[in-house]
């Protein structure tokens, strides 16, 4: 008699016409056992991935809820259409031996990659799952990122990252470092091919933060996701000074002082929501048009309330945003770094159904001028639109550059050529709109007619001039003015002979720098047919590997 568990090989022979050598059949048949079925390996399949999505540890998955924080597979199901989500490599488990990794090797690696839709849109997401490692990064799983890149780039689809590590996996070694490089390599590859968007849920530490800020897009929630280079504890170490990790490297710091983040959110619900609203105005990638997407509301609606929102007097403030909500389809947008240098307004929004960018001066908030960052943020949104084929509509209401030493000394010029560069090198269907004041350098930078702008049109309380009348007067008639009986009667008289001549709000026009000076009513109604006129626009630049931007 044999072992129980030995196994016995017998020879099963068919009949019929191929009966004989080839109709013979092995089978491996365990003594006193049954067969084992497809049935048996399936469930043992099932088993293991259910094993693998709820994580090693059976109380992970409370300790996430704990800190208000949903887990990897939770996250993906807010973000995608529902049934969607086909995941890859569910089963991977690394194969590092040190500091008794060996015995730690769980399914999935802490990270759940794969792709779904969004608005029935291909999209590609990773999402490191904290309840694994912490979410840190070794080999096996920054291959498992590596290859959605690949597919993604392949594909032509959009990567979404839900972020929630702790950086690289210190028992690997500097592999987990070189791990990070070819996530880096990777996000420059496909910069400007395939939109990437960053969602932080999480810790973001160290040499893993420079993922994120290599995509177009990152999304922060209050209270749960923190950036920086150097932590807290470092820091104080090095500098002395003591900051909690939402001091130094929080949504609002990110979103309000550094423009790291270009959006922030209370929870991640909202954030997700947002994300998923983001990808419907934004193409697949950089060879196709973004989606159109209907409304009723008419392209040729008639903008009435315009009338009382902007006030004559180049002098007096309001808010662009209430004129984008008035022009805009619906007037719904989605605004980019709301606040971070909020002169600048940067917004993607829709006109008779196409997606399209906007860049608007905000008088509002320091009179709408020019400064460092807000000629970095301008220039990054255009760049991106350009990228991804969206049309570029810039509302244009500035008094120039901000003066000011510090803002000399921290390279406004160079700063400033940022914009200049970003908006003639694009090739993107261009349109500019002059509601009021256009002064100086910043009327140049601004998308004038001379540095390529497709179609210039202005409100008819434009004023376009080397600098404000006032200014103006007191340097041609400085002496003239000082020598009058009466400076200030002679001051003002100068400072309206000025405007009478070279501010009028036809001058430009005159000149074929504006094409047409129009009723502020038809705002909308002229742009769709201006970006109707474009939509086929094809413009080429010179050979070269890349130019060289102002950094």
């Amino acid at each position: 008699m044999g072992e129980p568990n030995a196994v016995s090989i017998t020879e099963e022979t068919t009949s019929g016409p191929r009966a004989g050598t080839a109709g013979r059949k092995l089978a491996l048949v365990a003594d006193g056992q049954p067969p084992r079925t497809l049935h048996d390996t399936v469930g043992e399949l099932e088993a293991i991935k259910a094993t693998a999505r709820q994580g090693p540890d059976p109380h992970a998955t409370r300790r996430q809820h704990d800190k208000g924080k949903l887990t990897a597979h939770e996250r993906i199901e807010l973000l995608l259409d529902p049934g969607s989500f086909t995941e890859v490599e569910a089963l991977r488990r690394h194969s590092a031996t040190a500091f008794g990794l060996d015995r730690r090797r769980p399914h999935s690696d802490g990270v759940v990659t794969g792709w779904g839709t969004v608005h029935d849109r291909t999209v590609f997401v990773y999402a490191h799952d904290f309840r694994i490692f912490g979410g840190a990064l070794g080999e096996a799983h920054a291959a498992k990122i590596h290859k959605l890149l690949d597919m993604a780039e392949a594909a032509g689809a959009p990567v979404v990252s839900l972020n929630d590590g702790a950086g690289a996996r210190i028992q690997e070694g500097v592999t987990a470092l070189a791990a990070y490089g070819g996530i880096f390599r990777r996000n420059v590859r496909c910069s400007g091919v395939i939109p990437q968007i960053s969602v932080m849920l999480g810790p973001c530490a160290g040499g893993a933060a420079y993922s994120p800020a290599l995509t177009d897009f990152v999304f922060m929630v209050r209270g749960i996701s923190q950036m920086f280079v150097t932590g807290p504890d470092v820091v104080q170490a090095v500098t002395g000074e003591r900051v909690s990790m939402d001091g130094l490297g929080g949504a609002d710091v990110h979103a309000g002082r550094s423009g790291v983040a270009h959006f922030a959110y209370d929870d991640e619900v909202s954030c997700l929501a947002d994300v998923r609203h983001l990808l419907a105005l934004l193409p697949s990638n950089n060879r196709e048009l973004p989606p159109v997407r209907r409304s009723g509301d008419p392209a040729d609606r008639r903008l009435d309330a315009v009338m009382d929102l902007v006030p004559v007097d180049p002098s007096r403030s309001y808010d662009i945003r209430a004129v984008l909500g008035e022009v805009l389809d619906d007037g719904d947008f989605l605004e980019v770094q709301e606040s971070w240098a909020a002169n600048v307004v940067c917004a993607l929004g829709r006109l008779d159904g196409h997606p399209v960018g906007v860049v608007a001066n905000q008088p509002c908030l320091l009179a709408g001028v020019l400064d460092i960052h807000a000629s970095e943020k301008a220039a990054r949104f255009v760049q991106l639109c350009d990228a991804f084929n969206i049309p570029l509509v810039t509302f244009v209401d500035v008094p120039g550059f901000l003066p000011g030493v510090e803002q000399e000394h921290n390279g406004i010029i160079r700063h400033g050529a940022k914009l200049l560069y970003a908006y003639s090198n694009a090739t993107v269907p261009r349109i500019q709109v002059i509601l009021r004041k256009s002064y100086g350098g910043a009327y140049i930078v601004m998308d004038s007619r001379s540095i390529g702008a497709d179609v210039s049109l202005a409100w008819p309380t434009n004023e376009i001039a080397v600098m404000g009348a006032e200014g103006a007067a007191n340097v041609i008639f400085r002496r003239e003015i000082a020598a009058a009986e009466d400076p200030e009667r002679t001051r003002r008289q100068k400072i309206d002979e000025y405007r009478s001549e070279l501010m009028h709000p036809f001058y430009a026009a005159e000149r074929g720098l504006v094409d047409d000076v129009i009723d502020p009513r038809d705002t909308r109604s002229a742009l769709v047919r201006c970006l109707a006129m474009l939509r086929a626009k094809h413009a080429a630049l010179p050979a070269r590997k890349h130019g060289n931007p102002p950094q």
